[in-house]
């Protein structure tokens, strides 16, 4: 919508915007927010940026040395239809308050800095993304977690649980598996999805298609365009916003939680990526395996040679590893092929042009914060296609098969992804000098997002859980 300051700043005047909201993220995905008059906007808004405590953002700074400011960033400036008065959205980069360097671990900073590495290794000139956008809507979510209860009920009124409700039940619940692309009356989602796709559009983030999604009461998906990589996780950051923030207002609430329901599909983002040197695309080459060129199979053997390390940026909760498990279509075993959802990496069957040609890789979800996993895995792809990483010789397949129905000999001689997320942490522990190189990553930011991951994975194991008292109570 915009692309320079002067833009932002005409916008303000001429539509009367009464605020504005300046958001940023944390190290670990989440958004924070500051707003100002809109009175008080100016050139030296964009070039001083506007000061924040960063000891009090997670995974910033120490008390002792807090002070921080944001940098408006004014191609992000969306008007957000949500605020009872007139105001105008920018997300920011995060500087030092003396300097006004760049911060290490400014989440969109390191995307940053991954797409320069790109250019700066002579692969690609850029690289193009489309996270896909799979989520539950509840009507309801209740929790509690204390020394002495412990449990969670959700309710949805799309599902089947629901079709013995006293009074006037007018059916057509949605049992397990039987939610894609399901139609109305079952799905009850449609008129919410459509009022999301048309912000969506308004804000100019275009959209391929939505649905109903496999996983029965309340899941859904939102497909937008590809795009850049930091200016994909932007579109992605406005996107969760503006899904929230619809469902909340119709009284609903949507989560991007990877497992949220037992027994039923849990949500995943795969990431559609293929890289371009100017307007020729980079993963295409005619007569090989699904028309991959070198550079895309190298890519591939790089994603999958560091997947385990990988997950621990792509799939950081230990929920994660609740929906990686056999039997609902979400990868358990690194492999390629094509048009496989069992497979950790699917070649599109349906892309064929040259433009068009790129990978989608199956694992991560949306408890990820999108600008790391991004720049994860495109230092992933670039170190494969340094390291020519031929995913073939590696034993990553192609398998065109459903690695469920393989017999267990037979999948065993597959490398299987990480099954916890202690695992993944231990493999990044490991693995981590490919995210080093061009100071993309920086070794003390890794240090605590082990540190950090590993304490709630910690929390976690020591805490009875609800089975267990069905289980084992009466031993």
């Amino acid at each position: 919508m915009f692309i320079t300051r002067e833009e932002v700043l005409d916008y303000l005047h001429d539509h009367q915007i009464q605020m504005v909201d300046l958001k940023f993220v944390n190290l670990f995905g989440g958004w924070h927010h500051i707003t100002l008059p809109a009175s008080h906007v100016n050139h030296e808004t964009f070039d001083r940026g506007i000061a924040f405590d960063g000891s009090s953002t997670p995974g910033f700074k120490t008390t002792e040395a807090g002070d921080m400011v944001l940098l408006p960033d004014p191609r992000t400036a969306y008007h957000d239809p949500f605020w009872d008065v007139p105001t105008l959205s920018l997300f920011c980069s995060i500087a030092e308050a003396d300097t006004r360097a760049p911060f290490s671990r400014d989440p969109r900073s390191i995307a940053g800095r991954a797409e320069q590495y790109l250019q700066d290794c002579g692969i690609a000139t850029h690289s193009k993304w489309g996270p896909e956008f799979e989520f539950y809507i509840f009507d309801s979510i209740n929790y509690r977690n204390t020394d002495h209860e412990a449990g969670y009920v959700i309710d949805s009124e799309e599902a089947g649980w629901n079709s013995m409700l006293p009074g006037r039940n007018e059916g057509h619940r949605m049992g397990a598996h039987a939610g894609y692309h399901a139609a109305p009356p079952m799905d009850r989602s449609y008129n919410l999805r459509s009022e999301m796709v048309r912000l969506l559009e308004g804000a100019d983030i275009p959209v391929n298609y939505h649905h109903h999604e496999v996983g029965g009461p309340g899941q859904n998906e939102i497909e937008i365009i590809l795009d850049s990589l930091r200016r994909a996780a932007d579109k992605a950051m406005w996107t969760k916003y503006v899904i929230r923030m619809v469902a909340k207002n119709h009284g609903k609430t949507a989560t991007f939680m990877p497992k949220p329901l037992y027994n039923v599909a849990g949500s995943g983002m795969h990431f559609h990526q293929h890289l371009f040197r100017g307007e020729e695309p980079l993963f295409y080459k005619k007569g090989g395996y699904a028309d991959l060129s070198d550079t895309a199979l190298y890519y591939i053997g790089g994603l999958l040679s560091h997947g385990p390390a990988l997950l621990a940026l792509t799939n950081p909760s230990t929920n994660s590893y609740k929906r990686l498990v056999p039997g609902f279509e979400a990868p358990i075993k690194s492999f390629f092929s094509l048009g496989n959802r069992s497979a950790a990496i699917r070649i599109l069957k349906y892309a064929t042009e040259p433009m068009e040609k790129r990978i989608e890789f199956r694992p991560p979800d949306a408890s990820c914060n999108i600008y790391l996993a991004m720049a994860a895995m495109l230092m992933a792809g670039i170190d494969g296609i340094q390291r020519r990483l031929d995913p073939r010789e590696l034993g990553f397949g192609p398998f065109d098969v459903n690695v469920y129905n393989l017999p267990p000999a037979e999948r065993d001689k597959i490398a299987s992804l990480p099954t916890s997320l202690d695992e993944a942490l231990n493999a990044l522990e490991q693995d981590q000098d490919f995210l080093l190189a061009g100071g993309v990553f920086t070794p003390d930011l890794l240090e605590t997002w082990i540190s950090r991951k590993r304490d709630e994975a910690a929390q976690l194991r020591r805490r009875p859980h609800p089975f267990e008292m069905e289980l084992y109570y009466d031993v």
